[in-house]
């Protein structure tokens, strides 16, 4: 039986890892625009090609799993995270900043005194 040879992409997990996303649960390859859905050391191809017609070897296919673990745990995991933490710090919508705007503007409303003309009487003292 013929099979599928992932040792190049394999090599290109290690050497060039930002050819690569993880998305919707699955890795893509920017490039080739091919996927690979990993379950349980299982890999599956999809592709808009005839690479998607042979199956992997299993010795290849544990290989490929375990290069995919180690691209996740060391490249795309701290993208992840830094990703997650710029987010934090993002500047909000122009409709979020509007309605945090009126809020602010309606809360120091709230908290103002009324004001009252009577209350704000001058006397005046003769100086001696």
């Amino acid at each position: 039986m013929t099979y599928l040879d992932v040792s190049p992409m394999i090599h290109a997990l290690r050497a060039s890892p930002e050819q690569f996303e993880f998305n919707s649960g699955s890795l893509h390859h920017v490039p080739s625009r091919h996927r690979f859905q990993f379950d349980e050391g299982r890999v599956r191809v999809d592709a808009h090609c005839d690479c998607a017609f042979l199956c992997l070897e299993n010795r290849q296919e544990k290989a490929l799993a375990e290069a995919f673990q180690e691209w996740h745990v060391n490249y795309w995991r701290p993208i992840e995270i830094n990703r997650e933490f710029a987010s934090h710090f993002a500047q909000p919508s122009w409709v979020r900043r509007v309605l945090i705007g009126l809020t602010e503007r309606f809360h120091r409303w709230l908290m103002t005194q009324p004001q009252h003309r009577d209350a704000y009487k001058s006397y005046s003292v003769p100086a001696e």
